[in-house]
């Protein structure tokens, strides 16, 4: 049995991946925005939920020494993201774009202050295909568009997974394109219902599959946006993410 943290699974895509899991007779820690969700989950008999609003750096942290305390986990899958609305660029009170620090930032930081599982899971997005990775711009402050900052923070999410899988080769880190799913963020124009869109990611988690350092969708590779593959490129945002939030990945 593996122990596994699953951001962002107090509804949505999330959730089923951490239901999924549970009923394959996993050991699942949930991961809740705020106590309100985390009491709705802990009464639907959720068990373990752990609280941590990504959009601040002190409770992501917070959330990461509260789960240090528990038993290593074996995966850990990088769910939780938000959709921006179109209007003001979103700041939050670090002073971060919203978007790039809930989607991207987060994740990094929750690799760099957990100890490594055996495997780690992005949940992305085929909107990585329009993004771009400006490391002198990573929060636009030049110009913000919301589809222009998620698709953005979806593919720095995504060179970030491959920065992982390069620096850990003991560990698989891939991402993945769940589809495009109705849930709150995607609304109910969506073709896929969420057992669809948490199917790939939970078998990434749990097969036998040796890749790493890759992108799926439907359980095949795909390549989808080439500046993700740059070592180069990886290397900067890793570098730019630690002065950020001031924690380095650690050593490999």
């Amino acid at each position: 049995m593996s122990r596994c943290l699953v951001t962002g699974s107090s509804d949505g895509i999330g959730a089923r991946i951490a239901d999924d899991l549970d009923g394959l007779g996993h050991d699942v820690v949930r991961h809740a925005r705020d106590e309100a969700k985390a009491a709705r989950l802990r009464a639907a008999g959720a068990g373990e939920v752990v609280v941590g609003d990504l959009a601040s750096l002190a409770s992501t942290r917070a959330m990461a020494a509260a789960l240090r305390a528990g038993r290593p986990f074996d995966v850990v899958v990088h769910n939780a993201g938000w959709l921006p609305p179109e209007g003001p660029r979103p700041v939050t009170a670090d002073g971060l774009e919203r978007t790039f620090q809930v989607n991207a930032l987060s994740a990094y930081l929750l690799t760099a202050l957990l100890p490594l599982p055996s495997r780690l899971v992005y949940v992305s997005s085929d909107s990585i295909v329009r993004g771009r990775i400006d490391v002198d711009d990573l929060q636009h402050e030049a110009a913000w568009s919301a589809d222009r900052a998620y698709a953005d923070s979806k593919l720095a999410m995504t060179a970030i997974a491959f920065a992982a899988a390069r620096r850990y080769p003991a560990v698989r880190a891939n991402a993945v394109h769940p589809g495009w799913v109705r849930t709150k963020m995607s609304g109910d124009a969506a073709p896929l219902d969420v057992a669809a869109g948490a199917d790939t990611p939970v078998w990434l988690s749990t097969s036998d599959e040796p890749a790493t350092g890759l992108f799926f969708h439907d359980r095949r590779v795909v390549r989808l946006n080439e500046q993700a593959y740059d070592p180069a490129v990886q290397d900067a945002l890793v570098e730019r993410c630690a002065a950020l939030t001031g924690v380095a990945l650690p050593p490999a």
